[in-house]
């Protein structure tokens, strides 16, 4: 699903992400964007404009134009 304007047109916003700009299409969510990158939501940890977001809310927080995300990945070892 795409986002579109009043007149049907697609519209892409421009985030960041871990410092690298990307386009994604407005109106995604967190968990949309996570599913996007195949990144399982699970395995990290999400900073949202400077604020970490709790997992059970990476559905309900829709990314918009200039949002900065931190995705941090857990690593296992020993």
């Amino acid at each position: 699903m795409r986002g579109r304007c009043e007149y049907g047109f697609f519209i892409d916003v421009k985030i960041k992400i871990n410092g690298e700009e990307k386009e994604i299409e407005d109106g995604v969510s967190i968990a949309g964007l996570l599913e996007e990158l195949q990144i399982r939501p699970a395995r990290v940890v999400v900073e949202h404009n400077r604020h970490i977001v709790a997992r059970d809310a990476y559905g309900a927080t829709l990314l918009a134009e200039g949002d900065a995300l931190e995705v941090v990945h857990f690593v296992g070892g020993g």
